[in-house]
């Protein structure tokens, strides 16, 4: 006889370095649940080891995140509990799980959030920036000019923009962000909660050269950007704003894009002022 009732989705954080900072509830939970759904299995093994409990575990990933996704839910109309666990942290925060919430929301299932660490609060919480807004944008884009792309945007924000970034990326991120937004204020942690825990505090120019002088570079990054002083207003015409900027090597078409964001045009005006003269 089929169950009369759904099973319930559990979204469970769990520890981003240190284990006593898993929660009695979430110990719980994961306790209870028929089956855990995670990224590494052998990493998740690890932390169920460690507080003693035996849960069947399910590959969930960004590569099968869609065939898992419908088989869970099937499991969870099926009367199932299931918990899903990111490798650290809370899940879905760059992190697979999306795809599960909604579909299992779209079937009428309960979905509960069980909160706990996040390496983005406990970052912002000691990092000194203000923190009354902050906006999150997962990680860096991997190449250069994409990169630089997004920190143009955000160059006028009132908010602390926040990162994750990877070490062998961290000075390349730091070098665009010095390019780019200048001289205001920037906070990386890295390794939070772990025995190497570490806030280095200035400029993206300052932090940058501090990591490049290290023999090696290890760990989780987590880069908060302050709000800066803003720009004045460029008054000087397109055309000479655009040929700087060709003198600096970048792209006419990119150059084009750069001074239309900039003064809140588009670039067909742009061309227009320049193309017509």
């Amino acid at each position: 006889m089929a169950p009369t009732e759904f099973g319930t989705l559990y979204i469970v954080a769990t520890p981003i370095g240190n284990l006593e900072d898993m929660t009695y509830r979430a110990v719980r939970v994961l306790g209870e649940v028929d089956r855990i759904a995670c990224e590494d299995t052998r990493q998740t093994r690890r932390l169920l080891d460690h507080y003693g409990i035996n849960k069947p575990l399910v590959s969930y990933h960004d590569h099968n995140e869609q065939e898992k996704s419908e088989d869970l839910v099937r499991d969870l109309v099926a009367g199932r509990n299931i918990a899903l666990v990111s490798d650290a942290g809370t899940p879905l925060i760059a992190d697979p799980g999306y795809r599960l919430v909604e579909k299992a929301r779209a079937a009428g299932i309960t979905v509960i959030p069980i909160p706990g660490p996040s390496a983005i609060l406990a970052a912002l919480s000691a990092s000194g920036l203000p923190t009354d807004s902050f906006e999150f944008h997962g990680f860096f884009p991997a190449k250069t000019t994409q990169r630089k792309n997004l920190l143009e945007r955000l160059q006028d924000s009132e908010s602390t923009q926040v990162f994750y970034e990877a070490p062998h990326r961290i000075v390349e991120a730091l070098d665009d962000i010095a390019e780019v937004l200048g001289e205001r204020p920037v906070v990386v942690a890295r390794e939070l909660t772990k025995i190497h825990e570490e806030f280095l505090t200035g400029t993206a120019g300052l932090i940058r050269d501090a990591l490049r002088s290290r023999n090696t570079i290890r760990g989780e990054f987590t880069v908060m950007i302050g709000k800066g002083a803003g720009r004045p207003m460029d008054r000087r015409p397109v055309e000479e704003a655009v040929e700087e900027l060709l003198a600096q090597g970048m792209s006419r078409m990119d150059a084009y894009k750069r001074v239309a964001r900039e003064r809140g045009i588009s670039k067909r005006d742009v061309y227009k002022q320049i193309e017509t003269k």
